[in-house]
């Protein structure tokens, strides 16, 4: 059978679980990608994305010529520049791909079990460095800044609260409804559409829950009251319109900048460095793993486990840091002291 429409197929079955457009286009490129070197075709000829080139480079290839050496080979020629995060996630849609097709009847069996997979690492966390930084760009962004066209540090507290004190993804802070946080008070929660359509409560403190309610006020004086209308988007940008990834993540690190600690902002981490700050710290105040996988949405209590395992690392660097320690070395000529 010819592969494009098979390929069609089954992103069209993988949309029913509601991944997002950057998910589904993923997929497709790893498909693609892949595809290319096992047709023989050029891969420098590719897009990094939209639409395949005329003619398409996969017409006329078959899923009969997917064959375990051929995969193989192409893999090898796939991983040689890419990290190994990138393979792992491609081997993982092409797994995908032939468990769906032996589902469908289409073939017998699923190559994937002859391509071998690169070992799966649990990226490091990436809080934000300084013991004292989440509470200095709080206080920082709680005062009006003059040099902003228009100021709003009530959204702006909203948004740094909910990651700091909820842990939210990027994606879920936009999936938020002005609703999404109820419950009666001292038992308030905010329901979060997770990855995997997952959906998990998180319990909100007074503070946390203030903070919500003092950006909500602000709103309406903004926008008037039907603003603020339940199943609207909780987080709007200065025109009330929902906020958007880029909108989010510019205001975001504009809060770094204005706080004075893009510094102690780990590389590539953005917004994600303030829900790490919340798992850190739930870590040393004596969280299990268990608890943080709730709390933080993990499908896997491995990712959890890690927060526990690098703060323990962080309080022997510290331990390891003390001036004592390196005098006591020094009276015993014990080697670095």
């Amino acid at each position: 059978m010819p592969l494009l429409p098979l390929i069609a197929d089954f992103l069209a079955s993988r949309a029913t679980r509601k991944p997002s457009p950057h998910t589904l286009a993923a997929y497709r490129r790893d498909l693609v990608a892949v595809a290319v070197l096992v047709a023989g075709r050029d891969p420098a000829a590719l897009p990094r994305s939209g639409p395949l080139p005329a003619p398409d480079p996969l017409a006329g290839v078959c899923v009969d010529a997917f064959t375990g050496r051929a995969l193989r080979a192409a893999f090898a020629r796939f991983a040689a520049p890419r990290a190994a995060a990138s393979v792992q996630r491609a081997w993982s849609t092409w797994n995908s791909f032939f468990t769906f097709l032996v589902g469908e009847g289409v073939v017998a069996g699923n190559p994937m079990l002859a391509v071998a997979r690169p070992a799966s690492q649990v990226p490091l966390p990436k809080p934000l460095r300084g013991e004292q930084t989440p509470e200095r760009l709080l206080a920082a962004v709680a005062v009006p800044d003059g040099r902003q066209r228009d100021p709003w540090p009530e959204r702006d507290l909203a948004v740094l609260g909910l990651a700091l004190c909820a842990g939210l993804r990027l994606a879920e802070l936009l999936a938020l409804r002005t609703g999404s946080v109820s419950g009666r008070p001292g038992e308030r929660r905010v329901e979060v559409a997770g990855k995997g359509g997952r959906v998990r409560m998180i319990p909100v403190e007074p503070e946390l829950d203030a903070l919500v309610e003092a950006y909500l006020d602000s709103r309406r004086r903004r926008f008037g009251a039907r603003s603020v209308e339940v199943g609207g988007a909780l987080l709007v940008d200065r025109w009330g319109a929902p906020l958007r990834r880029g909108g989010l993540q510019y205001l975001v690190e504009s809060c770094y900048r204005r706080a004075g600690v893009t510094d102690r902002v780990p590389r590539g981490a953005r917004l994600h460095a303030l829900r790490h700050t919340f798992a850190t710290r739930l870590a040393e105040d004596g969280a299990s793993a268990s608890e943080i996988m709730r709390l933080l949405g993990h499908a896997s209590l491995a990712s959890s486990q890690n927060y526990i395992e690098v703060t323990a690392g962080q309080q022997r660097a510290a331990i390891r840091a003390n001036r004592t320690n390196r005098v006591l070395g020094t009276l015993l000529g014990v080697p670095g002291g």
